[in-house]
C-alpha cells in the first residue's frame, strides 16, 4: 500500500480555541486555502454588479414597496420603511454569504426541534448585535456630518474619487479580516480570537456580524446610496442609526429564514453530513471565509484598480458597459 492509499486523517489539537476554530482542521489544509482563493477570483470575475444590485436588489424592492425604489425619498417615516425593504432586497451580498457558510455548521446540531430551533436562533441573535451595533453607530456619524463625508460625493474623477476610496478601504478591511478568520479556521495560523473568546465565548459571532455591517461603510449598492444621502440630508443622527440598523434588520430577516430551511427544510441531513467525518465542519468554514476574503479583496482592489487602468484584471464580457 502506498502512502496515497492512506486515508488522510484530519489534523486536531484536540481544542477548541473560539466558535470558528474547532480544534480539527482538514488535512490538506493548503489544497482547501488554494482551492477557495481560485474560486473566489472566479467568482470575482464573474460577479454582475448590475445582476445583483438592479436585476435582484431594486426588482425585489419595487415589488414590495409598489413604487421605484430609487425614487428620492420623501419623509423619515417613508425612509424608515425603505431601509427595512431595502435590507432584505439586498441581502445577495458576499459577507452574508461567508456568514452563512461560516455559521451554517453550527445550526441544529440537535434533535429536539426546540433545541434545535434554539440553536438555530442564537447565533442569529449575536450576529445581529455586531450588525446593529455597527451599523447604528454608522448612522449616527452620516446624520451628522454625512454630506461632507467621501461616500455622499456624486462628483467624477479621472482617477480613484473619494467615495471610491472609501469603499476600496472598507472593503479591503472586512476582506483582509474574513482571510485571517480563514486561516485560523484551517489552522495555518493561531486563532486571534482565542483569547477573547475565553472571555466572551460569542465574541466571534459578534464580530463576523460586525464585518457584515462594515458592507454599509463602503456599499455603493444603488438602494443604500439612496438611504445614505437621504439620512446625511436628514442631519438626524436618531433618524440615521433608526434607518441603518433597520437595514440591518432586513437582512438579518433573510438570513434567518436560510437558516431556519438549512436547519428543518433538510430533515438535518446537512448537519448529520457535517458531522460524519471531522474536519468536514472546518473545511465549510474555512472555505466560506476565504471564498469571501479572496472575492472582497479582488473585486474592491484589483478589480477596481484595473477599471481605473492603474492595473490589469479580467473583465467578463456582461460587466463591459
Amino acid at each position: 500500500m502506498t502512502n496515497l492509499d492512506i486515508p488522510q486523517a484530519p489534523v486536531s489539537t484536540g481544542t477548541q480555541s473560539s466558535t470558528f476554530v474547532t480544534g480539527i482542521f482538514p488535512r490538506r489544509r493548503v489544497v482547501v486555502l488554494v482551492l477557495s482563493l481560485i474560486a473566489g477570483l472566479v467568482i470575482s470575475y464573474l460577479w454582475s454588479a448590475k445582476l445583483v444590485d438592479d436585476q435582484i436588489g431594486v426588482n425585489s424592492a419595487n415589488d414590495m414597496l409598489g413604487h421605484d425604489p430609487q425614487a428620492p425619498i420623501s419623509s423619515i417615516a417613508s425612509g424608515v420603511l425603505f431601509a427595512f425593504v431595502s435590507g432584505m432586497a439586498g441581502s445577495f451580498t458576499a459577507c452574508n454569504i461567508a456568514a452563512f457558510g461560516a455559521v451554517g455548521p453550527l445550526v441544529g446540531q440537535h434533535e429536539s426541534r426546540r433545541t434545535r430551533l434554539a440553536q438555530t436562533l442564537r447565533p442569529i441573535g449575536w450576529l445581529s448585535v455586531g450588525m446593529i451595533t455597527v451599523s447604528a453607530a454608522y448612522g449616527v456619524i452620516v446624520g451628522l456630518v454625512g454630506t461632507h463625508m467621501p461616500q455622499f460625493s456624486t462628483a467624477q474623477t479621472s482617477g480613484i474619487s473619494p467615495r471610491t476610496a472609501q469603499s476600496m478601504i472598507a472593503f479591503g478591511l472586512v476582506g483582509l479580516a474574513m482571510v485571517v478568520l480563514g486561516l485560523a479556521s484551517a489552522g495555518l495560523i493561531p486563532d486571534p480570537l482565542a483569547g477573547l473568546s475565553r472571555r466572551f465565548a460569542n465574541a466571534p459571532l459578534v464580530i463576523m456580524g460586525a464585518l457584515i455591517g462594515g458592507f454599509l461603510i463602503g456599499r455603493p449598492y444603488p438602494l443604500f446610496r439612496n438611504l445614505f444621502r437621504h439620512a446625511a440630508e436628514e442631519h438626524n443622527p436618531f433618524y440615521g442609526a433608526l434607518a441603518f440598523a433597520l437595514q440591518s434588520v432586513g437582512n438579518i430577516v433573510v438570513m434567518t429564514l436560510l437558516f431556519l430551511l438549512l436547519s428543518y427544510g433538510t430533515g438535518g441531513r446537512v448537519q448529520h453530513w457535517l458531522q460524519a467525518k471531522p474536519g468536514r465542519i472546518a473545511t465549510v468554514t474555512a472555505s466560506a471565509f476565504f471564498v469571501a476574503g479572496a472575492f472582497t479583496l479582488a473585486y474592491w482592489e484589483l478589480r477596481v484598480l484595473g477599471r481605473l487602468g492603474y492595473m490589469w484584471f479580467p473583465t467578463a464580457p456582461w460587466n463591459n458597459h
